[in-house]
């Protein structure tokens, strides 16, 4: 019986040491990943407008890159790009970071949508003072949604109002740089199928939800057409936008299911294509180039950054 209880005993520190042994690692990983400076930061009314910022330390004003989370806008939180080597990486390069929630379909359209994270950009040049953050170095990236909507807001003209009484929305929503994983080439859903040559299985009332119209007749009328189209990333390219890296890791083989189409390459494709023609700077990255998904992100920062300019925070600078 002694003998069992030692043996037990051995069996119970075995175990013990093995639970150390596995969960340490994650703990250190966990107390490595930088906390935000400034956290859940409201930036408009809706309790999804909230913003994490990691200021990175400088005594000059540093640029931005701001992540955009994905999910299909029903979806998603700002939290999950904290393990991300990047944010750290940006901050050893002297670039803040932020990340940003915003509305889902359930509560706004998809126009209104985009314009959360337009309004997040605002907000943070309102704020840039405070923040020791060089307002005209700002860039967005993103997966997916927060692919899309980072292209939408390098494309789109300034949606600053000088006149409007609210302050932030006094300020630009213009992007030095925006880089997309896996994202679309429009949010004019009317694009998708004539870009990826396949047809997207969706109902009539997805279609009218999407943007929030009542009826049929509202899409199709005149404020319709241009509701969409103010969604189309690829009819927003003009020569005067800033650079863009689009990266896709799906191969380019003919979609299966609704994921392959919303992710499809083609829609990175259309957009370098687009950009080509307008004489917008465009990194295009592929499966056939890159096929893993880290090393296309860490391309896509990388590029980013290289628009954005580093900070040089050493002792000599200071």
């Amino acid at each position: 019986m002694r003998r069992l209880r030692a043996y037990a005993v051995r069996l119970m520190m075995i175990w013990l040491l093995v639970v150390a042994t596995t969960s340490a690692p994650a703990a250190g990983a966990e107390a490595r990943r930088p906390a935000p400076t400034f956290e859940n930061v409201a930036y408009g009314p809706h309790e999804r407008n909230v913003l994490d910022l990691w200021q990175a330390p400088s005594d000059r004003p540093t640029p931005l890159l701001i992540f955009i989370h994905g999910g299909g806008f029903v979806n998603g939180d700002k939290k999950g790009v904290r393990g991300n080597p990047e944010l750290k990486h940006c901050l050893e390069q002297g670039v803040s970071f932020a990340s940003i929630n915003y509305r889902f379909r359930d509560s706004a359209p998809i126009q209104d949508i985009l314009r959360d994270a337009a309004r997040a950009v605002q907000f943070i040049r309102s704020k840039a003072s405070d923040w020791n953050i060089d307002r005209e170095r700002i860039a967005s990236y993103g997966g997916s949604a927060g692919a899309g909507t980072s292209l939408w807001l390098a494309f789109h003209d300034d949606l600053a109002d000088p006149k409007s009484d609210d302050p932030v929305l006094r300020e630009s929503s213009r992007l030095r740089a925006a880089g997309s994983l896996n994202g679309q080439v429009s949010y004019d859903l009317r694009d998708w199928e004539g870009v990826v040559g396949h047809k997207f299985q969706r109902s009539e009332s997805e279609l009218l939800s999407f943007y929030g119209f009542a009826s049929e007749a509202d899409m199709t009328s005149p404020a319709g057409d241009r509701t969409m189209k103010d969604c189309s990333m690829l009819g927003l390219i003009s020569a005067d936008d800033p650079a863009v890296a689009v990266a896709c890791s799906l191969p380019a083989d003919d979609p299966q299911n609704r994921g392959d189409f919303v992710h499809h390459p083609k829609h990175s494709i259309a957009i370098a294509e687009r950009c080509k023609q307008m004489n917008v700077p465009c990194l295009l990255v592929l499966h056939a180039d890159e096929p893993d998904r880290v090393s296309q992100s860490a391309k896509v920062v990388a590029y980013l950054l290289e628009k954005l300019g580093k900070t040089d925070t050493s002792p000599a600078s200071k």
